[in-house]
C-alpha cells in the first residue's frame, strides 16, 4: 500500500516550514461599502462642521493652556496636529478614489442595462411599424366604415329615385286609362257579316245551274 506523499516517509526527517502571517481576508463588497460611507460623509457639512471644531480646539488648547498641559506646543508648530492631518489625507485619497471607481462601475453597468433597453424598445418599435404597415396594407381591400356608409347612402338614394320614377309612371298610367275608356264608349259602324252574302251568291249559282240542266231538257218534248 502506497504512502500518501503528504505524510511522508518515516525514515526522512520532516521538513521545517517557515510559519507564515496570515493576511485577514476582507469582503470586497464590505470594504467598498464603508469606503463609499466615508467618502460620502467627507462630502457632507457636518464633516467641514467637526473637522473646523476640532481643529481650532486643538489649537486653542496648545496655544492658550500652560505649557505643562500642552502636548502639541507652538513652539514645535503644531507637529503632532500637521502628521493627524496628514494621515488623514493620504487615507481619505484612496478611499475617495475607491468609491468613485465603485461609481464609474455602477455608472457604466447602468449605461450597458440603458443601451440594452434602448435597443430593445427600438426593436420592439420596427416590429409594431412593420405590423402597422402590414394592417393598413391588408386594410386596403377591407371596406371601412366611412366606405360602408357612402355606399348605403347611394343605395338609399337610387331607391328612392327609383321609387319617384315609379309614381311617376304610375301616375302617367292612371292619367291614361280613362281616356282609352272614353274612346271605347264611341259608336262604331256596324259590320256586316259576309256569310249571308256568301250564301246567296252561291244559291243563285246552284238555281242557274238546275235551270240550264232542265232547259235541253224541254226543247226536244216540245
Amino acid at each position: 500500500m502506497a504512502e500518501s506523499p503528504t505524510r511522508g516517509r518515516l525514515d526522512q526527517p520532516r521538513e521545517t516550514h517557515g510559519r507564515r502571517m496570515r493576511i485577514p481576508r476582507m469582503d470586497p463588497e464590505a470594504f467598498g461599502r464603508g469606503s463609499e460611507a466615508f467618502a460620502r460623509f467627507m462630502g457632507t457639512p457636518q464633516f467641514l462642521i467637526y473637522m473646523t471644531v476640532f481643529c481650532a480646539v486643538w489649537l486653542s488648547w496648545n496655544t492658550l493652556a500652560p505649557e505643562t498641559v500642552q502636548f502639541d506646543p507652538r513652539s514645535l508648530n503644531f507637529t503632532l496636529l500637521t502628521l493627524i492631518l496628514s494621515l488623514q489625507a493620504s487615507y481619505a485619497a484612496p478611499l475617495i478614489l475607491l468609491a468613485q471607481n465603485r461609481q464609474d462601475d455602477r455608472d457604466r453597468v447602468g449605461l450597458e442595462q440603458d443601451r440594452a433597453r434602448d435597443e430593445r424598445n427600438l426593436a420592439d418599435t420596427e416590429y409594431l411599424t412593420r405590423e402597422v404597415a402590414a394592417l393598413r396594407i391588408a386594410l386596403r381591400d377591407v371596406a371601412t366604415r366611412d366606405f360602408v356608409r357612402s355606399e348605403l347612402r347611394d343605395l338609399l338614394e337610387e331607391m328612392a329615385e327609383s321609387r319617384v320614377a315609379d309614381e311617376e309612371d304610375d301616375a302617367e298610367e292612371r292619367e291614361r286609362r280613362p281616356r282609352k275608356k272614353k274612346k271605347g264608349k264611341r259608336q262604331q259602324p256596324p259590320i256586316e257579316d259576309p256569310l249571308p252574302v256568301a250564301g246567296e251568291d252561291a244559291v243563285s249559282e246552284g238555281l242557274g245551274a238546275i235551270e240550264a240542266t232542265r232547259a235541253p231538257d224541254e226543247g226536244p218534248a216540245g
